[in-house]
């Protein structure tokens, strides 16, 4: 039993490069390091302040020798719980944002760990107790030094990736057709060096060296000429796909594979038990009561916040659009909501008045034939000044009132006109079961470039697979394409 342990270990870390080892195992030294000198930064602080305002507690302090007890037994249980939380498993690739979630949660439980084991072990281990804000203070300093330190790791990684200092993951894909966005979505990661694509026939127009036989595929598995295996469509059979799949176990290659659209929603799944039969539930919605509430809350703060904050921005723009014609700046459009139930959407007026009738002499000309919505690439009862701000989404900033009053939510399906929603299909109605967002994982992934199949598929999942850091991913993925979209 040992043996094969070590075997699969072996496996694994042959499957990594050095480089991914080496960034993998100085985390601990590092994040021990800092946690420890976050105890002295905290004591210098509170020195100076106690961080609440118009309130000035009495300074308590403590000694450095009794200090370097408090703060190497913080260290030690910091990286416990860090390891026992999954921070320092051996992951190739992880979310930026799902490891800075991570490390908010150790901190979390290490600051009420820590507290324990101090209430625990007075008059045992130590007599002269350490001040709780410097425990505090230490907490703040040491999550964001981590979450710094592990940024900056991975920056160097990738930049050094880039610079080609660093050896890239060799990565070969089973691909059934010229998919554009997976293609130009692995060569512009850093990561990443496509070395060949497998596939009965070869492709046209798509300029990666290729390979047709299935023994082709399995010597360079054998070989170590690659690092992973991206499944993304395949006209192998199903024999012959178990075949890769087996020799990339054997010999410590990466597999993956895209799923198809009812293969994603089974990760929404929970058993239980039909008297001795266990039964599998693929469940409808991700979203939790609780989740609702949760949902809520950030919804309500964030979009407060956003609306005081951005109240410049809202008066400049709104004296641009009424400067350009003298008519109202804001333009109110009756959607279709959760459960089908109608409400007003506000944006910034970036078309003509009249823009709806407009709308039926251009009915014609409609580029879009995937599905029931309306898109022109040039619409002419677009205004200059429209164009502008819709190429930054400044046309849909005065949705977040409809965030605040609650017909609408930062995250979701976006909602559409209601003879839109009369075309949908009937299982395309399933997007309908969320309140709608200004943003979602269709605008963020593919964004114009998905068909409205595509648009439902995206949105489906994240009906059914639902959490808050989804959410955090989705704002951070939007804005980044945003800004994308700004250098163009």
């Amino acid at each position: 039993m040992h043996i094969l342990v070590r075997k699969h270990i072996c496996e694994y870390l042959f499957s990594m490069k050095r480089h991914e080892l080496f960034f993998w195992m100085i985390k601990v030294p590092i994040e021990a390091s800092i946690v420890f000198l976050a105890f002295f930064l905290a004591r210098d602080l509170r020195r100076v302040t106690d961080l609440i305002p118009d309130i000035h507690l009495p300074i308590q302090t403590i000694d450095t020798h009794n200090l370097l007890g408090f703060a190497l037994v913080g260290s030690l249980v910091y990286i416990m719980i860090s390891a026992f939380s999954g921070l320092y498993k051996m992951r190739i690739y992880q979310s930026r944002i799902q490891e800075f979630w991570d490390i908010l949660l150790v901190s979390f439980y290490w600051f009420f760990v820590y507290i324990a084991i101090l209430y625990l072990s007075f008059g045992f281990l130590y007599t002269e107790q350490i001040p709780r804000l410097i425990v505090l203070f230490s907490v703040l300093i040491a999550t964001f030094l981590v979450i710094l330190e592990r940024g900056i790791l991975d920056k160097a990684e990738t930049v050094l990736m880039r610079k080609g200092v660093l050896e890239k993951t060799k990565i070969l894909l089973v691909l059934g057709k010229n998919d554009e966005d997976i293609i130009e979505t692995i060569q512009d990661s850093a990561m990443y060096d496509m070395c060949w694509y497998a596939h009965r026939k070869e492709i046209p127009d798509l300029r990666i060296p290729y390979v047709w036989w299935i023994g082709e595929v399995i010597a360079a598995i054998q070989s170590h000429s690659i690092d992973e295996i991206l499944v993304v469509q395949s006209d192998f059979t199903r024999e012959e796909i178990q075949e890769i799949f087996e020799y990339a176990r054997i010999y410590g290659v990466r597999y993956r594979y895209i799923a198809n659209s009812f293969e994603t929603t089974k990760i929404n799944t929970e058993i239980s038990f039909l008297g001795k039969i266990p039964v599998i539930e693929i469940q409808n919605i991700g979203l939790t009561p609780w989740g609702r509430v949760w949902k809520r809350m950030f919804d309500i703060v964030f979009s407060f916040f956003a609306l005081v904050v951005l109240s410049p921005v809202f008066l400049i723009v709104a004296f641009l659009i009424y400067s350009q014609d003298r008519h109202n700046p804001f333009y109110k459009s009756q959607r279709v909501g959760k459960n089908g139930i109608l409400f007003d959407m506000y944006k910034f007026r970036s078309m003509i008045m009249d823009a709806e009738k407009e709308k039926r002499k251009l009915l014609s000309k409609n580029e879009r034939k995937d599905g029931p919505l309306f898109k022109i690439e040039n619409d002419p009862r677009i205004t200059a000044l429209g164009k502008w701000i819709r190429k930054f989404d400044i046309d849909e900033l005065p949705q977040l009132y409809n965030v605040l009053i609650g017909n609408m939510s930062l995250i979701g399906p976006r909602p559409h006109l209601k003879d839109e929603v009369r075309l949908y299909k009937e299982h395309q109605k399933r997007v309908l079961t969320l309140k709608p967002g200004i943003t979602g994982m269709a605008q963020s992934h593919g964004r114009h470039e998905n068909t409205f199949d595509d648009e439902v598929r995206l949105d489906t999942f994240y009906i059914e697979n639902w959490t808050l850091l989804l959410d955090m991913k989705i704002l951070f993925k939007t804005v980044g394409v945003v800004l994308a979209r700004k250098g163009r």
